[in-house]
């Protein structure tokens, strides 16, 4: 990293307090002498779900000298209840401290403007690094290796245990489970997503009819009792009666036969999917990111490839996958498929000649179907509910104007119409194509994440109360009051003309920029509306640009997405390691006289 001047690291404050501590509050004064890696993060975002699975090896191997910090910082309403972070705590198996700051009083106090974003602290108490979104895993290895050798040939590093306390297992028969499927026979397989494993459950919805897994994290084929999942979410019948599972942190497609109990893999290396891999090919050469739901619809698998914002097919027959629908891009952008822009689609159901998607980062549902303008094998992406990142809350009423808060599941109902698992706002919703209306059947549920039909009625997977729930597909909906939410993000003042626009990024310890075929970075940039920009959108190579505002746009978001690949610096190795850097960024702005006239998004290193 390149010198700069030091910055005192700020103290941790939140109003939520602190989880896996046993009960006690840190100061940074408590971590003095300790390496310490403030995680930015939100449950809600599967980037920040791919950090924390970075950081599982990098914690394990540096427990003597490393502190992770969990520093939750929420973007929906929910996420700022205290009991929705203890959950998501046990939920993704976060084993280091974790401060609940449900007002971003910390997140402002390091001007953090992404989520997944890592502080580096050294044993000293000062900022020594800052990285946005993922793939940062090796230049934090490197860095906390040098920072290991310095401050102890100063005396100023302190080996010993952390201050993580694990809190008390809890006994239930199902662990915050994700999706579930009525098997012929009539009982259910259900995705036991903390616990890695699938269960069988009775028609009753609660009795344990076998285990499918070994119940610890792996990527294992092989019978019932000895194969391995980590988290695997969705789950969906294929034409030879076999069961196709979203293996999600395993990057992978399994298939699970109810027949035989055995396990195989159908797709995925285990590795996760970065710009630039494959996006076509033998399933099991391509790599895939958090895929986390599953739908046969028009003679393919589709998969809810909510780690990269797209939609995946496999094909059984030619035993290949390829991306089918969004750019990678993170958003809410409707037309022919190979354009569309989702955020993290979490469920997928089949119906006719759609397929309805739950993309929850939009709090949207959309759908895809065959393009009428398009070729033969085309199709579009279409929404049916929500209007983008930010806007979000429990409103029914006609479509254009309805809210959903962060749905992960949709199901087909026998009417034509589609049952939501609205998951942060507890209820389960209905969208009626016919008549364009949005409902609630029920509330009080916590935090439904999918649902499956059984016999007229509707099994919901209640994920935090770990349990199937039965319930009567009501003839008239539930009266609810209406309420609507923004993000909780403060909006940046930005001067009106022209905004300079800087995407920080700084090489790690031994590495460089490769530019031998060409540039390593990429920036894309626009905005909502579109019109907030009269120019300096679009794609580009330099990660700095001038963007020009339009007058009498008061105020908009800003997205934000740069890519940059650095090598290790080793002349004498002719084919040296290369490692990827990525983030998106969505920053809401005011246009105001007196605003900022650059505005600095860091990568990786530090805004000098």
């Amino acid at each position: 990293m390149a010198s700069r001047a030091r910055v005192r690291a700020p103290e941790l404050i939140g109003r939520g307090g602190w989880l896996n501590t046993g009960g006690n509050d840190l100061t940074l004064a408590d971590l003095r002498g300790r390496i310490v890696i403030l995680d930015f993060w939100t449950f809600c975002c599967v980037n920040c779900l791919h950090v924390l699975d970075e950081l599982r090896e990098l914690e394990e191997k540096h427990r003597d000298t490393v502190v992770i910090v969990g520093v939750h910082s929420p973007k929906f309403v929910h996420e700022a209840e205290h009991q929705a972070v203890v959950d998501a705590v046990e939920r993704y198996e976060v084993h280091h401290p974790v401060l609940d700051d449900p007002e971003l009083a910390t997140w402002k106090q390091y001007a953090v403007r992404a989520w997944p974003t890592l502080v580096v602290i050294d044993p000293e108490g000062y900022v020594v690094a800052q990285h946005a979104g993922e793939g940062h895993a090796h230049a934090l290895e490197t860095l906390v290796a040098r920072l290991e050798a310095d401050h102890a040939a100063k005396g100023t590093l302190r080996r010993g245990n952390g201050p993580y306390v694990p809190p008390d297992p809890v006994p239930t028969e199902l662990r915050f489970p994700g999706k579930a499927l009525r098997l012929p026979g009539g009982t259910f397989l259900v995705s036991d997503t903390t616990r890695h494993q699938l269960v069988e459950l009775a028609a009753d919805g609660e009795s344990v009819v076998r285990r499918i897994g070994a119940g610890e994290r792996g990527l294992h084929d092989g019978p019932s009792e000895r194969a391995r999942f980590s988290e695997p979410q969705g789950l969906a019948p294929l034409p030879d009666g076999t069961v196709a599972v979203a293996d999600t942190v395993n990057h992978a497609l399994r298939r699970f036969d109810p027949a035989t109990g055995e396990v195989t893999t159908l797709a995925g290396t285990g590795r996760q999917w970065w710009q630039g891999s494959r996006t076509e090919g033998p399933a099991r050469e391509v790599d895939l990111s958090s895929p986390w739901d599953l739908a046969w619809f028009a003679g393919r698998l589709w998969i809810a490839m909510a780690g990269v914002h797209q939609l995946w097919t496999y094909d059984p027959e030619a035993g290949t996958v390829r991306a089918a629908a969004g750019t990678t891009n993170e958003g809410l952008v409707d037309g022919p498929a190979e354009q569309a822009w989702f955020a993290q689609p979490s469920g997928l159901a089949a119906a006719g000649d759609r397929l309805w998607v739950a993309d929850s980062e939009t709090s949207a549902v959309r759908y895809v179907e065959r393009d009428p303008q398009g070729a033969a094998d085309g199709f579009v992406v279409r929404t049916a509910v929500g209007t983008g990142l930010f806007d979000f809350g429990h409103r029914d009423g006609a479509a254009d104007q309805a809210l959903l808060q962060h749905p992960l599941g949709v199901t087909a109902l026998p009417d034509g119409s589609v049952a939501i698992s609205d998951t942060y706002n507890h209820a389960l919703r209905r969208y009626d194509p016919a008549t364009g209306e949005v409902s609630t059947l029920a509330t009080d549920l916590r935090e439904p994440s999918g649902a499956v039909l059984a016999d007229g009625d509707i099994v919901v997977v209640e994920s935090a109360r770990h349990r199937l729930t039965r319930l009567r597909l009501p003839e008239e909906a539930v009266r609810v009051e209406s309420v609507a939410h923004r993000t909780q993000r403060a909006a940046t003042d930005i001067a009106p003309g022209t905004l300079r626009l800087d995407v920080v990024f700084q090489a790690p310890d031994g590495q460089k920029l490769d530019t031998r075929y060409g540039p390593s970075t990429r920036l894309l940039i626009s905005s909502t509306p579109p019109e907030l920009l009269a120019g300096g959108d679009g794609a580009g190579t330099d990660l700095s640009r001038e963007l020009v505002l339009t007058a009498g746009v008061t105020e908009g978001v800003l997205h934000v997405s740069a890519m940059a690949a650095s090598c290790d610096d080793d002349p004498s190795n002719e084919y040296p390691a290369c490692h990827m850097h990525q983030q998106d960024w969505g920053v809401p702005v005011r246009v105001t006289e007196g605003g900022a006239t650059r505005l600095p998004l860091v990568l990786a290193g530090m805004d000098g």
